[in-house]
């Protein structure tokens, strides 16, 4: 399965698939990343490129035909051979004549009285179109005749004495054909000799570029990137603006009528498609599992023993779940026995079905549902091969409630966990050292910095320290948890080290942030930029805090 993308089938635009039919692919886009007939059209190859047809014809009898037709021309020896004649034997000619003379006993063959004649190939060209031929997987058929218009009065059968004793006499044959006959002849011929070398087979046009409008729906914000992907993913839109706090919790869905109704006014405030529509999901009631199934070969009884398995390691009835998974790799056992490394990715149907009935009431029409922990990786660099000496990449989003976290190889997401830790979790902790709602500081969290002290509008030196100390104690207690699931991560089997974390998300932005987690965690911490990832295009503004649309980004792009 190419990627982590449920494909909705509606009859209508603004439908949106049933949960039933999510099962299969809801989350398709496990291999997004890292984990995706023009016949050559052969013309006939004959005489004039068009047909060919045959007629033999009695020399002597032409001759005296083509004699009565232009009686007052004298022979011209010099002009150009079409046709070659050997003593009185039959031969080919490239166009049968129509003889306006009635009378005439030996008259020139022709296909009817329209004065419209089949024209035949010569024998080497029709060896070399059966040859050519042989090798086409289509069947061509070379009889075909095509008629050709022929002037009469610019018309004449062009011939060339093999000798003297060949020549006929005076007065007896035809002139050699006007130069207007011999451009149109020439031009046959050369046509006929481009057009009976088959065509090489072009490549195949490049599909329709896709367009993808990423969804995030937080709970605090929402955010929309609008993604071409046509070579190198192009952002062409990207918008976001705050969410009525309590719709969504913990990435689930609280009231999907007053959702679908924020998403619909947003969508059309901004003027973003309502087609294309690819959602992310991110909660703990997601289950990710890596293992191994042995023995196995056939896809039907891989697909069933992934099943059998997930009822073993996940604790999600499979009847209330949708599911998808990705071979990570192949190989063998030491006793020959195939063995493949899978990744299972579990959700429960009921989390999936809020937010497809919230995209319904907005009239939004959702082609894919994935990890956010996928669509952010792909928002902070493209799949690529890492080398094992410079270690993993782990990409981490700070929310506003949650926190995501995924470890890649370059071109596999090898570890993906989702934490109950945001910015919000700032909030709550200042808020309870200076006596407030959590809702009453935020003004006071953004003032904060990690790095030095500051001053803040309407706080005492005293309680800035207070409330300093206490987002760095619960800056401290989210740094345990980041380790503690590394270190899960890097005793498992065939784990890489951990080469650089990468953070994003709204939360990130805050002042001294990124290198107070680098000191706690003693690996190189940076802060990723998404725009980096994508063409940008020229509506896009750059004063917007690139990090709160992330994993939007993520989730248009296709790679």
């Amino acid at each position: 399965m190419d990627d982590l993308r449920h494909v909705a089938d509606e009859e209508e635009p603004s439908d949106v698939t049933d949960v039933a039919d999510v099962d299969a692919g809801v989350l398709d886009r496990l291999a997004a990343y890292g984990h995706e007939a023009a016949f050559a059209h052969y013309e006939d190859g004959d005489g004039d490129g068009d047909g060919d047809g045959d007629g033999e014809r009695d020399v002597a009898g032409e001759r005296d035909s083509v004699a009565e037709l232009d009686d007052a021309v004298e022979p011209d020896h010099s002009a150009e051979v079409d046709v070659r004649v050997e003593g009185d034997s039959d031969f080919e000619n490239d166009d049968a004549v129509e003889s306006d003379d009635a009378s005439s006993e030996h008259a020139i063959e022709s296909d009817d009285a329209s004065g419209e004649h089949a024209v035949e190939s010569d024998d080497a060209f029709e060896t070399e179109d059966a040859a050519e031929n042989e090798g086409v997987g289509v069947d061509v058929d070379v009889d075909v005749d095509v008629d050709v218009d022929v002037d009469v009065e610019d018309s004449a059968v062009e011939i060339v004495a093999e000798s003297e004793a060949d020549v006929p006499e005076a007065g007896t044959i035809a002139s050699g054909p006007s130069e207007r006959e011999r451009r149109r002849r020439r031009s046959l011929r050369n046509r006929r000799d481009t057009q009976s070398e088959p065509r090489a087979k072009k490549p195949p046009k490049d599909s329709k570029a896709k367009k993808l409008v990423g969804l995030k729906i937080g709970a605090s914000q929402i955010a929309a990137a609008h993604v071409v992907n046509n070579g190198a993913p192009e952002l062409v839109d990207v918008f976001r603006e705050p969410l009525e706090h309590g719709l969504v919790v913990s990435g689930e869905i609280r009231d999907p009528e007053a959702l679908g109704q924020a998403l619909k006014r947003f969508f059309e405030l901004h003027k973003l498609p309502k087609r294309g529509i690819r959602l992310g999901l991110a909660n703990n009631r997601i289950g990710v599992r890596v293992f191994e199934i042995e023995g196995v070969t056939d896809p039907q009884q891989l697909e069933n023993a992934i099943r059998f398995r997930a009822e073993e390691v996940l604790p999600i009835p499979l009847d209330e779940a949708v599911l998808d998974y990705v071979v990570l790799d192949e190989g063998s056992q030491l006793d020959g026995t195939d063995a493949k490394r899978i990744l299972l990715v579990v959700a429960y149907r009921d989390v999936v079905d809020r937010y497809l009935q919230a995209c319904r009431v907005a009239g939004l029409q959702v082609v894919g549902i994935d990890l956010e922990a996928f669509a952010l990786l792909r928002a902070l660099e493209a799949p690529a091969e890492r080398d094992a000496s410079a270690g993993a990449l782990v990409g981490v989003a700070i929310g506003h409630d949650r926190t995501t976290i995924a470890v890649s190889t370059g071109r596999l997401c090898e570890f993906t966990r989702v934490l109950d830790w945001g910015g919000w979790s700032l909030n709550v902790a200042i808020a309870r050292e200076l006596d407030r709602a959590p809702s009453e500081v935020e003004a006071v969290k953004r003032q904060l910095s990690f790095a030095e002290k500051t001053e803040i509008d309407g706080l005492t030196a005293e309680q800035v320290l207070r409330a300093r100390d206490a987002a760095q104690r619960t800056l401290a207690a989210f740094t345990r948890e980041l380790v503690s699931s590394l270190h899960f991560y890097q005793a498992q089997p065939g784990a890489l080290g951990i080469g650089e974390v990468v953070l994003t998300g709204g939360t990130a932005h805050m002042e001294g942030l990124p290198e107070a987690v680098g000191q706690l965690v003693g690996v190189p911490i940076r802060l990723g930029d998404p725009f980096r990832r994508v063409k940008v295009g020229p509506k896009i503004s750059h004063d917007i805090q690139y990090g709160s649309v992330a994993i939007a980004i993520g989730l248009g792009i296709e790679d």
